[in-house]
């Protein structure tokens, strides 16, 4: 899954709450100090990918001619762009390795600003952190399916991409996390 800027807090959420309540940890700092590290590592690695993704558009917008002209897949030169790009700047676009890298990321930061105090490997800290983004994804995934049939039986039809279909399909979402005790 793809984390988007507007999941961030969502995702820092369950993140936070989970080495929150580990007791693996032997002593942290509160909640909202650790969601509030947690989403700074987010957003800055989210609003790389964002940078990647228009610096890749503007190549391929540079070159739309030829690229018209060769009658190439856009969507497969778009992927082709970044995973050269990604690999130039060291970027991972697998989500195993990118969970990762956030991972040992939050960790780093989160050992920088002092929040927590563990005894153990940092690898085993990792791999907690690195879980809770993996389940948030699932949870990501299980709730949109959710959210996607009530939006279908919504008594008002909604335009797909629309700010009201955004502000249902959020508020919807966010229920739904908080049904199943994300939030």
């Amino acid at each position: 899954m793809k984390i988007k800027l507007q999941h961030a807090p969502y995702v820092a959420n369950k993140v936070a709450l989970d080495l929150f309540n580990s007791p693996l940890l032997e002593e942290k700092s509160s909640i909202e100090q650790l969601q509030k590290t947690i989403l700074e590592v987010l957003e800055k690695d989210i609003k790389q990918e964002i940078a990647l993704d228009e610096k890749t558009r503007v190549l391929l917008e540079q070159n739309l001619d030829e690229i018209e002209f060769m009658r190439a897949d856009e969507r497969q030169l778009f992927w082709m762009i970044k995973k050269q790009i990604a690999n130039e700047i060291n970027f991972p676009l697998n989500w195993d390795d990118r969970y990762s890298n956030l991972s040992h990321e939050i960790l780093k930061a989160l050992q920088e600003k002092k929040l927590i105090v563990f005894s153990l490997s940092d690898n085993v800290i990792k791999n907690l952190i690195f879980k809770a983004i993996d389940s948030y994804a699932k949870i990501y995934e299980d709730a949109e399916e959710v959210v996607l049939e009530k939006l279908k039986n919504y008594k008002k039809k909604l335009v797909v991409g629309s700010d009201e279909y955004e502000l249902v399909f959020n508020k919807l979402y966010e229920e739904e996390l908080k049904k199943k005790g994300y939030l």
